[in-house]
């Protein structure tokens, strides 16, 4: 045994490493799993007791020895390596393919910046809500259309109205309901219609709804809010008009029109020659509103407006059916890699 750990240093003393392939052959030559110093260690209990620690501390000496040759080679040879590859290494790597943001998710981050900074915060809830939030709070009389089935897809009916909310509202009432003015924020989302899917019309879609009260807040205000809005998004040059229209929970309200970006309104058959497309409804924050959410009417105004994310989003990428954002072609969505 002793004379088989002589023979197995003398060999490790007189090894030569000339190439760094020489490493793994010594590897294995000497501690592989097969290898001359494994196998001292099997015949280690064929050893008298009295002898194998004696022994066993030799074989592990022989076995640090090997380790410490092997380490110094591996250092000494790297760079060195004569071996080449079959591969070109010069070549460029192949190319990833690269993904890309859906288009209503740029037109969402686009739209938030553009409040953020002007000094809105973001506020989120859910997509199931009660009656209270999504209609009651927000000033819709019990016989208003838009409770029917037909506009509403309802949970539960009955005492305890449960719906898919139809705006993201909701949101606005309860930010309302856990803070006191001044509030200042938008509320992006997902809501839902009980509508034919057309290309002009969609069960889903993704809205941004605004509300800031405070102190002396005007009418005025909301027109300089949505011009920058509109500025920022559509160009500098871009201008905007409002109609007189009507909303349960804003008073006065207005419908708010920019003018057309892809005719520069002279007129074309996207804004129907007029030089002008809708983009949002907005108006002053009705008090009903304000005091069904504990806020003083007659200390507090607001303002509050909502503006669908696909229709920012045909008149920016000029996409007119709305079925494309959701049928996940491939052929569509590649197109907006640029605008990552």
């Amino acid at each position: 045994m002793i004379e088989q750990i002589q023979k197995i240093g003398n060999e490790l003393s007189g090894y030569e490493f000339k190439a760094v392939e020489d490493t793994e052959k010594f590897r294995i030559q000497f501690l592989g799993s097969k290898g001359q110093i494994k196998g001292l260690y099997t015949m280690l209990r064929e050893v008298p007791n009295d002898q194998k620690k004696e022994i066993g501390q030799q074989i592990n000496a022989l076995k640090l020895k090997a380790e410490h040759m092997l380490d110094e080679a591996k250092k000494k040879l790297i760079g060195t390596s004569t071996y080449q590859s079959k591969e070109d290494l010069t070549r460029p790597a192949a190319k990833l393919p690269l993904g890309s943001h859906h288009p209503l998710s740029i037109v969402r981050r686009d739209i938030i910046d553009v409040f953020k900074k002007i000094g809105f915060s973001i506020s989120e809830g859910p997509e199931i809500e009660d009656d209270w939030h999504n209609f009651s709070a927000l000033n819709f009389p019990p016989e208003h259309p838009a409770r029917d089935m037909q506009d509403t897809f309802f949970i539960k009916k009955g005492e305890n109205e449960i719906a898919l909310r139809t705006h993201t509202s909701s949101v606005q009432v309860r930010v309302m309901e856990n803070n006191q003015p001044p509030i200042r924020t938008i509320s992006p989302g997902r809501v839902y219609r009980n509508e034919a899917i057309s290309a002009r019309a969609h069960c889903f879609f993704h809205q941004i709804e605004g509300l800031y009260i405070d102190e002396g807040v005007s009418f005025a205000d909301l027109k300089q809010t949505l011009l920058f809005f509109a500025q920022e998004v559509f160009g500098s040059s871009a201008k905007i008009r409002l109609r007189p229209s009507y909303f349960p929970f804003t008073e006065p309200s207005a419908e708010v029109d920019v003018s057309c970006t892809i005719c520069k309104s002279k007129g074309c058959n996207v804004c129907k020659y007029s030089g002008w497309l809708e983009i949002l409804g907005c108006g002053m924050v009705d008090p009903n509103v304000l005091e069904a959410s504990g806020i003083d009417s007659k200390k507090y105004s607001g303002f509050a407006f909502g503006m669908g994310v696909e229709r920012i989003a045909q008149l920016k990428f000029k996409v007119n059916d709305l079925r494309m954002y959701s049928e996940n072609d491939l052929r569509f969505l590649e197109q907006f890699k640029s605008t990552l």
